[in-house]
């Protein structure tokens, strides 16, 4: 996800709400710090407005510690994570999740429910057998084998009791949860940031962000919608003030989203879809929801959600921009 640039003029889309505490006390002076780092597979940084007494590398050792927290309970690449314990735990076995999981496992369910499986966090045999998980694959997989894969997947297997955080693992169940796990980590670090007293700041995880508050000059934290590169889009510049956005997208390493309604990869000439919402863990799963719903489902869907939605898709005259009622909204009220 682009930080704004200045080739093109972009179109503006501003939240609905831009709060006046935001801009108390603001130094136009203020300098800006970075902070940045690896986790959960790809890159994170943070830009943020120290307050006073707040260093750099304390804020970078609770970054760190929050995200190996996560990356221990919800890693589908480490053997020792909560998230491959539980998949390798024998059917009929309860586990009590921890918050961070119960939280993931409790939205995960909710936005599969509402995208009747497009989104499906219990799809970990499909992906394994594509050489989207850990190891890579060494040939296509057979029907047989995806069709074998999809009767021990699905998220209709799965029972959760939010009450006392319990997830049942019905045997042979193997969680992926990729597609939301990086969302709720932006979610949790921008959270952290706050408790350490930090207003403003603009948070980064492979691709998905979150914006708290504004800017030292005042000026929200400014993104540019992902484009497929060689596209002459104008851009879409969103203000990320008390909002999040993520991507999901096939142009950068080709179609590695996987339809866990028919177990194979995406063919519906979605190239990138993206979501604007005030939870990255929620524009994560949706992103990813859209681009297998395609164009014309996707956007009816997120309509009838409304959802802040983009997506792209590739047709004989080039790249097709469909948006959203409640995109558009932000769009034309500035």
């Amino acid at each position: 996800m682009p930080i704004a640039s200045e080739t093109i003029a972009p179109r503006i889309a501003l939240p609905a709400t831009i709060s006046p505490a935001a801009f108390d006390g603001l130094d136009p002076t203020t300098t800006i710090t970075n902070l940045g780092g690896e986790a959960m597979g790809t890159c994170w940084n943070v830009r943020a407005i120290l307050p006073p007494g707040v260093t750099a590398a304390s804020v970078d050792a609770a970054i760190v510690a929050r995200l190996d927290k996560i990356v221990a309970e919800m890693s589908h690449w480490s053997p020792t994570s909560l998230l491959s314990r539980f998949n390798r735990s024998a059917g009929g076995r309860w586990a009590t999740l921890p918050p961070d999981f119960a939280h993931v496992i409790s939205e995960g369910l909710a936005i599969a429910k509402a995208t009747s499986g497009a989104f499906d966090p219990a799809i970990g045999w499909l992906v394994d057998l594509h050489g989207f998980g850990p190891e890579p694959a060494d040939r296509a997989p057979t029907a047989a084998e995806i069709a074998a894969a999809r009767e021990s997947s699905g998220w209709h297997r799965l029972t959760f009791t939010p009450a006392d955080r319990r997830l049942h693992q019905p045997g042979g169940l193997s969680l992926d949860l990729s597609g939301i796990a990086k969302g709720h980590a932006v979610d949790a670090v921008a959270d952290l940031l706050g408790t350490l007293g930090i207003v403003h700041a603009l948070v980064e995880i492979g691709g998905e962000l979150v914006g708290r508050g504004v800017r030292p000059d005042g000026q929200p934290w400014w993104v540019d919608l992902e484009t497929p590169p060689g596209q002459t889009l104008a851009p879409m510049r969103i203000a990320l003030h008390g909002l999040a956005v993520a991507t999901s997208g096939d142009y950068r390493r080709g179609s590695h989203t996987i339809d866990p309604r028919t177990g194979w990869p995406t063919a519906n000439g979605v190239v990138s879809a993206s979501v604007i919402h005030i939870s990255a863990l929620a524009a994560d799963a949706w992103a990813t929801a859209l681009t297998v719903l395609g164009a014309r489902d996707g956007m009816a869907l997120a309509g009838e959600r409304g959802l802040a939605a983009r997506i792209l898709t590739l047709g004989e005259g080039g790249i097709l921009e469909h948006i959203s009622p409640a995109l558009i909204a932000m769009l034309t009220e500035n």
